[in-house]
């Protein structure tokens, strides 16, 4: 599959990251509109957060009273990427000029995707949603239109997009609903088109849709109305050209078929994945020892290399600040409960790949948020161990194949890791990193994922290489590893307290 960025903001907790270079301005050649039109909405929902004030992630249509269109890859930000399922804390706002105010405002309760990235009959051109309101709302309905409409076709595109490319900035973001007029392109105008998708704006890319403004409409006339033929895609192939559109008319049938009843796909199986941590392109856990007390500050668990500065090769990172958001997973992904890692106890690369995080929150404080916290094992993984890999948004069964005496990558050597049984059920890809190891009890840590061998290299970075007795490097091109962490609870007394002196740590004490 081609790689390509899609045109919304939030940051996604799936298999890749999705949102690319970000153009200039928000619909490119726009202007302001003058008064709102009556289908139009912002989708805002509450997870990924988006970095827009107010929620906004894409735009929407109201197609039905309960029914409103956007783009697929805007309903994916559920965090397991179901096709079909049931949204926490999503709604709209249809209606109004403002992304803030006014309007209707509904709460979304079903979603339907026509297509997600890992079909095998491919995303683009089928990159369409419906989300199914649990209120009517009062606003008159856009139709879709009669035709695919050919070349030339004037057309209408609109949106609440970024107006600059930093998504820090607040400023980025506008909240008044911005329109241009424009034409449909011959598909070569855009070089990424792929068949069902338009080609939309000028050829120089200065009348465009921008980021954030996925889910949008591309509206024509018919019969002196509005009609929408298209939804926004993505970029038609860099930042000087026009946009790519979902040609909407290709799919009324799916449309209708859920609309009017008589072909609604069933929901999703949604995997457990309660425990995991999504930190922004890693995995973690909140993990206890059997002696923790609920007074105790909670700690978080991931790798090393996840750490923002990295410890050096044979030294560790020991009592830093740490500022990150620790979401924690309830079964179906979304956050059961949120603290903050406010200190980073311990990281290393050597010997094995871990970090520690304090958080902010106690056991006893997390327990009465009902978010799930994983028991550390004291013992260590052995060859023929059955894992089960916890990562956000699926569980990967594994099988510890066997215990690598040592492992080395990009100048860090870890010793005792586990080795992966090949196969379709445990093939971690990168933004794994950190995911628990879990014993079959599904509720205690016995491992930590670490890395795999992406090229084929022999022991660069992100290449690691097992190294025998007689020191013979030997690297296989997608291995994985994952890392022991019997030895934590030997280095943590009372109070969440790391204390590398005591009889039986083993961890590196380096400090820097």
């Amino acid at each position: 599959m081609r790689s390509r960025s899609l045109l919304f903001g939030a940051v996604l907790a799936l298999t890749a990251p999705l949102v690319g270079a970000v153009p200039a301005q928000a619909v490119l050649g726009g202007t302001e509109s003058a008064r709102p039109y009556p289908f139009m909405g912002s989708f805002q929902p509450s997870f990924p957060r988006s970095p827009h004030p107010d929620g906004h992630g894409c735009g929407v249509e109201v197609l039905a009273p309960q029914w409103v269109l956007t783009a697929s890859h805007c309903a994916g930000k559920n965090p397991t990427g179901a096709r079909v399922g049931v949204p926490r804390g999503w709604q709209v706002r249809i209606g109004s000029l403002e992304t803030g105010g006014g309007g209707e405002v509904a709460e979304v309760d079903h979603y339907y995707r026509l297509a997600t990235h890992q079909d095998e009959g491919g995303f683009w051109g089928k990159d369409l949603a419906l989300l199914h309101l649990r209120t009517p709302v009062r606003a008159e309905p856009v139709w879709i239109a009669s035709a695919t409409p050919p070349e030339n076709t004037p057309v209408r595109i609109m949106g609440w997009g970024m107006t600059c490319d930093d998504s820090n900035d607040p400023g980025c973001f506008t909240e008044k609903l911005r329109e241009a007029d424009t034409v449909v392109q011959p598909s070569s105008a855009c070089r990424e088109a792929s068949p069902g998708e338009l080609c939309i704006g000028s050829r120089d890319g200065s009348v465009a849709s921008s980021n954030m403004d996925s889910g949008g409409p591309a509206l024509v006339r018919e019969g002196g109305e509005w009609a929408i033929a298209g939804v926004v895609s993505g970029p038609g192939g860099g930042e000087s050209s026009p946009t790519l559109f979902t040609d909407v008319t290709r799919h009324a049938d799916w449309i209708n078929g859920i609309i009017g009843g008589t072909d609604v796909p069933p929901d999703d199986r949604i995997p457990n994945v309660e425990g995991a941590v999504e930190l922004n392109g890693c995995v973690g856990s909140v993990v206890r020892t059997p002696t923790a007390r609920p007074e105790d500050p909670a700690l978080l668990l991931t790798n090393g290399h996840c750490v923002e500065q990295r410890p050096e090769p044979g030294k560790a990172l020991v009592d830093q600040p740490a500022d990150l958001e620790v979401p924690i997973a309830d079964p179906q992904g979304y956050p059961q409960s949120t603290a903050r890692a406010n200190r980073l106890v311990y990281a290393t690369m050597t010997g094995t790949d871990i970090a520690l995080y304090r958080l902010d929150k106690t056991y006893g404080q997390l327990a009465g948020e009902g978010a799930k916290v994983f028991e550390l094992a004291s013992g260590p993984v052995r060859a023929g161990d059955p894992l089960t890999m916890a990562y956000t948004s699926r569980r990967f069964s594994c099988l510890a194949e066997a215990v690598v005496p040592h492992l080395r990558e990009g100048g860090y050597q870890q010793d005792d890791s586990i080795r992966y049984a090949a196969g379709e059920d445990c093939a971690p890809w990168p933004g794994t990193s950190g995911a628990a190891l879990l014993a079959p009890d599904g509720s205690t840590v016995v491992g930590i994922h670490s890395t795999h061998n992406r090229d084929g290299e022999q022991c660069t970075a992100d290449n690691p290489c097992e190294v025998g007795p007689d020191g013979t490097e030997t690297a296989v091109q997608g291995r994985a590893y994952g890392q022991q962490v019997h030895l934590i609870a030997a280095c943590l007394g009372e109070g969440s307290e790391l204390d590398l002196s005591r009889p039986d740590c083993a961890l590196t004490g380096n400090r820097r």
